[in-house]
């Protein structure tokens, strides 16, 4: 039995730190003479915005049916790049020109694993300064406490308060989950190609990288925490509005990842009917392989319009929830009526972009517009999330600007 290749690993990794070095610097140097939570803040904001990106390059990467355009993992047929693959792309490709390998297909793949690789490194760099920013801050407690007269103020506290005013923090152990959680992450990319494009490995994997993107979002926020006051049954609304929210965004991912967007090409009815011939147990088997049913058959197609179906209810549910929890934000005003149009904004590009992914025949540049826009729409809710935990704390900072 031959061992594990390390090869191609350790290129890849090489390649993570060269991509993430290009940011990393661009940080370092604008943020030079920043605080050290302005600095955390800013890199965990490049962060998000990188993983936004890489979430849309892997919606690209499935759309193209690019996933296994390298079908080994973690390089590209034992090598670091398809350059090195160029005989066996080939050899691929002449077999069958339109199959899943073919020298446009391994480029994207693997810029796709590169990218990916880019992230987790900042995802690192991020978990070691948050580290070393929790170590300097409990020196800086310490020394405070023992050097400050007993009854004297410290730095900007109020007078005789005897504390130190200190910059809002978040926990270590946040950017650790988010190390430990882009790990995860990567493994069920590894799946993915390994596993054929499993369904439920597919769509897990989608799910992580859209729960990796609200975990660096909320993170971001609570270094610079802005307070939406809101009432508590505002708060569990807007929670459970998320959690739907992510369950639709789950049946998106299945219907994606079952090739089940053209099993309706028309709107409001599906083949001619407002509610067509179902079959919901092969459709919503989770463990099988791609293209097949419960017992191993092919998926019938009514298993496709199940799916399919099953996700029109649920965004018809989300669009009315979505509709009450901005009357509710703008009921309260201030800045809940900004947040109470993002939604709206949100939504409205989230109807369309699905609409048009059935009347148009899923055109590449909806299905995009559709991703990004769940993307958004979860983001958002990270972010109201954090402003409202912010706003019910009885502890008052002053936020990082």
């Amino acid at each position: 039995m031959t061992g594990f290749d390390f090869a191609p690993l350790l290129e890849l990794l090489l390649m993570a730190a060269l991509l993430g070095g290009g940011p990393l610097l661009w940080w370092f140097l604008r943020q030079r003479s920043a605080t050290p939570g302005q600095r955390l803040r800013a890199l965990t904001v490049m962060t998000v915005f990188l993983t936004f990106d890489l979430i849309l390059f892997g919606a690209f990467t499935r759309l193209t049916d690019s996933g296994l355009g390298c079908p080994d993992w973690p390089g590209c047929y034992g090598t670091a790049t398809p350059l090195g693959a160029r005989d066996e792309i080939h050899a691929a490709q002449t077999a069958m020109p339109t199959g899943p390998v073919t020298h446009g297909k391994a480029w994207v793949e693997m810029l796709h694993r590169y990218l990916a690789s880019a992230v987790g490194f900042l995802i690192l760099v991020l978990a070691v300064q948050s580290w070393r920013q929790h170590v300097h801050a409990g020196r800086a407690r310490a020394g405070g406490a023992a050097d400050r007269p007993r009854g004297s103020s410290g730095s900007g506290g109020p007078p005789g308060s005897g504390r130190i005013r200190l910059e809002p923090s978040l926990s270590p152990w946040w950017a650790t989950a988010s190390l430990v959680w882009v790990l995860v992450q990567g493994m069920f990319g590894a799946l993915t190609v390994t596993m054929k494009l499993f369904p439920a490995i597919v769509t897990t994997h989608l799910m992580l990288a859209l729960g990796l993107l609200m975990l660096l979002a909320w993170q971001a926020e609570a270094y610079a925490p802005k307070p939406l006051k809101a009432s508590r049954g505002l708060r569990v609304g807007m929670l459970l509005f998320t959690l739907l929210v992510l369950v639709q965004v789950a049946l998106g991912g299945w219907v994606s990842t079952n090739y089940a967007v053209l099993a309706c090409r028309e709107f409001p009815t599906c083949q001619g009917q407002w509610w067509p011939p179902t079959d919901f147990e092969h459709g919503f088997t989770i463990w099988r392989e791609l293209g097949r049913g419960a017992h191993g058959d092919w998926l019938p197609f009514e298993a496709l319009t199940a799916i399919h179906l099953t996700h029109r209810v649920g965004a018809l549910v989300v669009v009315v929830a979505l509709l009450a929890l901005a009357a509710a934000l703008w009921r309260q005003g201030g800045e809940s009526r900004r947040w109470a149009w993002r939604l709206l904004a949100v939504g409205a590009w989230q109807v369309a972009s699905g609409l048009s992914n059935v009347v148009l025949g899923w055109p590449l540049v909806a299905a995009l517009a559709h991703t990004g826009g769940a993307a958004a729409l979860l983001l958002i809710c990270s972010l109201v999330l954090a402003r409202l935990k912010a706003g019910r704390q009885a502890v008052f900072l002053d936020p990082v600007r």
